[in-house]
């Protein structure tokens, strides 16, 4: 492996970052997300010697599909970093790998089936080795720098 190879692979941020990042973003979308299934679904009822009962069954739902989601991101970034590094390689069997080891491992728990933790899988392994097939990335290097400020002056300024 050259220089450049090498280059490519590293990054500012650390495998272990990474994972923890996958992990916070999974927590906050997952608590956006069980707000919203907890809005659509979830009506309270009166209980006894319960105060707030839609509040706390709320909150429960809210931690449930954020620790949940965060468990996914964790384990997908994670395996993906892992077979990453392993690999030297960069490319869409990381994180079809990340994908397939992350849906079998959390929802195939949380389903206690065989069957949907290899559906789980095979789903998460899928959709991601499409995306990163298909070249949907967040960031593409173009090779340019870009200021938040201008680093040239402005023609029509008269001085």
């Amino acid at each position: 492996m050259d220089a450049t190879d090498r280059r490519y692979l590293e990054e500012e941020d650390s495998s272990l970052t990474k994972t923890m990042k996958g992990a916070a973003t999974g927590l906050a979308a997952g608590t956006i997300w069980g707000t919203i299934v907890a809005t659509w679904l979830d009506v309270p009822r009166v209980e006894r010697n319960v105060a707030l009962p839609g509040l706390i069954r709320t909150l429960k739902m809210m931690g449930n599909h954020g620790l949940t989601f965060a468990a996914i991101g964790g384990v997908y970034i994670g395996v993906e970093q892992l077979t990453q590094n392993y690999r030297m390689k960069r490319d869409f069997v990381n994180g079809a790998v990340g994908g397939f080891v992350a849906g079998a491992a959390i929802l195939g728990f949380k389903g206690k089936s065989i069957s949907t933790a290899l559906s789980a899988g095979a789903a998460l392994a899928a959709t991601s080795a499409a995306i990163d097939v298909g070249g949907q990335t967040t960031r593409m290097d173009t090779g340019k720098e870009y200021y938040p400020y201008t680093t040239k002056k402005r023609a029509d300024v008269a001085n």
